[in-house]
């Protein structure tokens, strides 16, 4: 049997962009993890050792968030790479990041990468 565990909206504020003024400035994120695992034991056991643990997932994105990329692609990677090998039960899983308002030549209200294994 499989599962979803979805950790959605988890609000960051971190460095990341290309120019000098993001690194200095910084800006709000967005990061959404989606995984599919098979929880069947610990919703019978209703045993936290048995699925993953959301607060894990919550500081991988935030400790992986702090360091500093030109690319929100990088940090993607990062995340969903930290997820994979802390949590090695997760069947698949998806990473999005989305940066609000990046300074571009026009009106954008958000950009997004995503991952998925």
């Amino acid at each position: 049997m499989t599962n979803e565990i979805h950790v959605e909206g988890i609000e960051l504020y971190a460095y990341h962009g290309c120019l000098e003024e993001e690194a200095k400035i910084g800006g709000n994120y967005i990061v959404d993890v989606y995984m599919t695992v098979d929880f069947t034991k610990s919703a019978i056991e209703d045993d936290l050792t048995k699925t993953i643990d959301y607060c894990s997932v919550y500081q991988i994105c935030k400790s992986e968030m702090a360091i500093r990329s030109k690319l929100i692609e990088q940090v993607c990677m990062r995340i969903h790479k930290q997820i994979m090998t802390k949590h090695p039960t997760i069947i698949s899983l998806r990473v999005k990041v989305t940066k609000h308002l990046p300074p571009m030549n026009g009106d954008v209200k958000k950009v997004s990468v995503e991952i998925k294994t």
